[in-house]
C-alpha cells in the first residue's frame, strides 16, 4: 500500500525475502517432485501404457499440489524442478553400460510428457495476488 491509501501493483511492491518456513516447504517439494520422477520412471515402463498415464497424472499432482499448498508458483515450480532433476539424472548410462530407461516410445512419452505437464502446471498455478479489490489502475 502507498502512503496515501491507495494499492500498488504486485510488480511495485518491494521485493522481500521468502520466510524460513515458504522455503522448507519448498525444499520439501524439491524432494517429492524428485520421488515423484524416480517412481514415475520406473512404474512407466512397467505397465505400457496404463504405467506412463500413472506417471504423468502423478506428476501432475504433485506439481499442482504444491502450487495449491504453497498458494504461489514456486510452489509448483519447486517439484518441477524436482522431478526433471532425477529423470535427468535416471537417463545417464552408467559406466558398467547400464540405465534405466530403454529406447522405446514410452520412455520417449515419459520425458516430454512429464516436462510439457510440468510447464503446464507451472503457468497455470497462482501467481502473487495483491491484496485490493480494485485491479484496475487509478481505482
Amino acid at each position: 500500500m502507498m502512503s496515501d491509501g491507495k494499492q500498488t501493483s504486485a510488480l511495485a511492491q518491494p521485493l522481500r525475502p521468502p520466510s524460513i518456513g515458504r522455503t522448507a516447504a519448498c525444499l520439501g517439494l524439491f524432494l517429492l517432485g524428485a520421488l515423484a520422477g524416480a517412481a514415475g520412471a520406473l512404474v512407466q515402463s512397467g505397465w505400457f501404457p496404463g504405467g506412463l498415464l500413472l506417471a504423468l497424472v502423478g506428476a501432475a499432482g504433485v506439481f499442482v499440489g504444491g502450487g495449491k499448498a504453497i498458494g504461489t508458483r514456486a510452489g509448483a515450480v519447486a517439484p518441477a524442478a524436482g522431478w526433471v532433476v532425477a529423470v535427468i539424472l535416471l537417463t545417464a548410462s552408467r559406466p558398467e553400460g547400464d540405465f534405466l530407461f530403454g529406447a522405446g516410445v514410452g520412455s520417449y512419452l515419459f520425458l516430454l510428457g512429464g516436462m510439457a505437464v510440468a510447464v503446464i502446471c507451472a503457468t497455470l498455478a497462482q501467481g502473487r495476488q495483491t491484496g485490493g479489490p480494485g485491479v484496475r489502475l487509478g481505482k
